[in-house]
């Protein structure tokens, strides 16, 4: 999937779309970022990957209930839909720009893991828009308190609070946790690795989102519905 993953994202990384939602995302990290974070250490963010599990795989109930013929992908049209549903709202373009950037594989369909990210990645641009006013609510409070935690997460790992995470800074993030045992730098660069596929040395939180559906397993739902 990783592989898959970087070659279709390599194919349009200069997409005038991907750039502009990826500095909306920057944008709203930014000033989410500003606030801080509760994380206290990356072991802290393992020891809720099961809470999160438990939580996502939840979700799938609410995918195939957008996923109206049952096809196991949600098209545009159904994403639209849904967004409805959700009371959202998006301009066409954005409706666009959001299903390109999270249809990862180019098949014209969201599937599961993609549609996590893709709900995650409108929580947060949904929630900043709203910053100020009432928290954005998608009916779907258990989901929204895990997709706080994983904005928070990511939070955590951005250092410097640019809207980014550098080699450098999950170093940092690995070592407040195992007290610079020789092994962090690797494990550091091991999941730097997995995060930064489209390897220009700095993870976004789309990037982010991704690599933690494959931590946790999500992809591992995908492949037993299809076998």
């Amino acid at each position: 999937m990783g592989a898959v993953m970087g070659k279709a994202e390599t194919s349009r990384n200069f997409s005038i779309s991907e750039t502009k939602l990826e500095a909306k995302m920057v944008e709203a990290m930014q000033r989410r970022a500003a606030k801080g974070s509760v994380m206290k250490s990356f072991n802290s963010i393992i020891l809720k990957f099961r809470k999160i599990d438990e939580s996502l795989r939840n979700c799938k109930d609410i995918f195939e209930q957008f996923d109206e013929d049952s096809n196991g992908a949600i098209d545009k049209d159904e994403m639209k839909r849904a967004f409805s549903k959700l009371e959202v709202s998006f301009t066409e373009e954005e409706i666009n720009d959001l299903f390109e950037a999270c249809d990862i594989n180019e098949d014209m369909g969201i599937k599961f893991n993609e549609f996590i990210v893709l709900i995650c990645l409108v929580f947060l641009l949904k929630d900043d828009q709203n910053a100020g006013e009432t928290k954005v609510d998608m009916g779907m409070p258990k989901l929204e308190a895990t997709f706080e935690t994983l904005v928070d997460a990511f939070v955590f790992l951005d250092k410097n609070k640019d809207g980014y995470v550098s080699k450098s800074e999950m170093v940092q993030a690995i070592n407040e946790t195992t007290s610079g045992e020789r092994s962090s730098g690797r494990i550091a660069m091991k999941r730097f690795e997995e995060m930064d596929w489209d390897k220009n040395g700095m993870v976004n939180f789309k990037e982010f989102l991704f690599a933690f559906t494959r931590w946790i397993g999500i992809d591992d739902v995908e492949d037993e519905d299809e076998d």
